[in-house]
């Protein structure tokens, strides 16, 4: 259980900070740039509100480069997501590239499990 709550919350936590990170590109691109980084900060703090306890709830379980390896596959997958059907990205071979480099961290790092 306490895997999947902290994949899950990592989860969420992603989606918001994929959005207060790039999502301006797409909504406020012609507002001036402060209006930008406040609404970005707003959507960041929800991010926050669950990075943190899933980063507590797995601390422990996981190791802390256990962790971070973790968040990393789960933005990368969010990213793609967001860019392919949020900004209308068109995917490429390089997304399959970074994603198989990423399933080489999870392996080298979870050696430490086995």
């Amino acid at each position: 259980m306490t895997a999947i709550s902290t994949i899950a919350l990592l989860t969420i936590s992603n989606i918001f900070m994929t959005f207060a990170w790039y999502g301006h590109l797409k909504n406020l691109n012609a507002r001036p740039l402060m209006i930008a980084v406040l609404v970005s900060w707003g959507i960041a703090f929800f991010e926050y509100c669950f990075q943190v306890p899933a980063n507590r709830i797995g601390f422990g379980y996981f190791t802390l480069p256990q962790l971070k390896i973790i968040q990393e596959v789960i933005t990368l997958v969010v990213f793609i997501g967001f860019a392919v059907f949020y900004m209308g990205v068109k995917p490429s071979l390089n997304f399959l590239w970074a994603s198989l480099c990423l399933l080489g961290a999870v392996f080298f790092i979870f050696q430490d499990r086995v």
